[in-house]
Formats: C-alpha cells, structure tokens, sequence
C-alpha cells in the first residue's frame, strides 16, 4: 500500500520536475515599449515626427544640406517651432514589430523629397568623424561595417532621448572596434540646429504618429 508520505513525496518530485522544465512565468521579459504622445506603442512599418519634448526649442527632425550644399544630407532640427520635420521609420535590429527602449534600431527617412538629389540612401548613419548624424546609413544589416547605423530610443526625464549607444547584438562579440555609448544632443553651427554626438544636453523629444 502506497503511504501518504510516499504519495507526498512523489508529487513534490512532480511539481520539482514540472518547476525545472516550465518554469511558471515563461514569458521572455522584454523592454518597455516606447510610446507615442498618444500614448500607443511604437511600432517598426509605421511613421513617427520626431518632435521635441515641451518645452524645448525648435520643431521637428528634419534635414539639412551638407557644406557647401554637398551630399550626404545632415540629420537636424528645424529652427521653426511649427515646422514637424519630416517623418522617419524605425526597424528594430531583431525584427520586433515594436520599437523598445534601448535596443538598437535604423532610423530611415519616409517621404523625403529634398531639394537637391543625393544618391545615398535616407537612413540615418554617423559621419566620418562618428560626431554628426547624417542620411546614407545601411539598413538591416548588423556587423562591424555598418555599427554607425544604429540609434536606441531611452527615456529621459519625462519624456525620451535618442542615443548612439550600439551593443554587441548589432557589432558581434567581439566586436573588434571601439564601440561609443554617446548621447545625442542639438548642436548650433552655421545657423543649423545639428543633431551631434557628445553634447552638454540631451535632445529631449516625443514621438507624434504622422
């Protein structure tokens, strides 16, 4: 005759056992999602004003021409507080159909029709100096050779910031070059609102659905 203790015992192996294999939470436990003035989640597929927070100056995130008028584009803001900027697209690295905090993203200009033609393409990148931000940046393409073309999305205060801060998930492990966790900031140069790496400030924003 089986005893109760005996029974006891192997329902506490069982629930052991079951405890070990499934765990009772299996949820993967993602970051936060990033949320529009809405108050709905981001999401990769879907375009997004990148607008400062209130209070802050100027309008949108739009673009400017190079030195001189050259090419590639510049990543800026504009200087007229009704002026939205123009809308970008962000593709998470790992194809997540929502836009995190802190996770590495592209940042791609939607609707772009500039003034003057350049041929590189309209996602974001750094510069040669890894100081400015500007458009002819690869898109879905992670390794060492395109570790300039990846923007996270934190908090900041009460609104967000955007920040270059790439992570070994888009470089590899090792990476085998030296990897910048700056954040991004409005610098004023020749009558340009800027957007630069390494600034006193934050640029503090909010994401408005276009």
């Amino acid at each position: 005759m089986t005893t109760p203790i005996l029974i006891n015992l192997l329902i506490s192996s069982f629930l052991l056992a079951f405890s070990v294999n499934f765990p009772l939470s299996t949820a993967q436990k993602f970051p936060a999602p990033v949320l529009d003035t809405a108050g709905q989640q981001l999401r990769s597929g879907v375009n997004y004003y990148i607008l400062p927070a209130k209070g802050g100056n100027g309008g949108g995130v739009t673009f400017a021409t190079g030195v001189d008028s050259r090419c590639p584009y510049e990543v800026a803001q504009a200087s007229d507080k009704g002026n939205n900027g123009i809308p970008v697209m962000f593709a998470p690295f790992d194809g997540d159909s929502i836009i995190r905090v802190d996770t590495d993203s592209n940042i791609r200009f939607i609707d772009f029709r500039p003034p003057v033609t350049c041929p590189e393409s309209h996602v974001w990148t750094l510069n040669s100096n890894r100081t400015f931000i500007q458009t002819g940046g690869v898109e879905g393409k992670t390794g060492p050779q395109t570790i300039n073309n990846w923007f996270k999305i934190q908090t900041y205060e009460d609104a967000y910031q955007l920040k270059y801060c790439p992570g070994t998930e888009v470089c590899g492990n090792p990476c085998g070059i030296l990897l910048l966790c700056e954040n991004i900031g409005i610098l004023v140069d020749n009558g340009k609102r800027a957007l630069a790496l390494n600034q006193p400030a934050p640029f503090k924003v909010v994401f408005t659905r276009a």
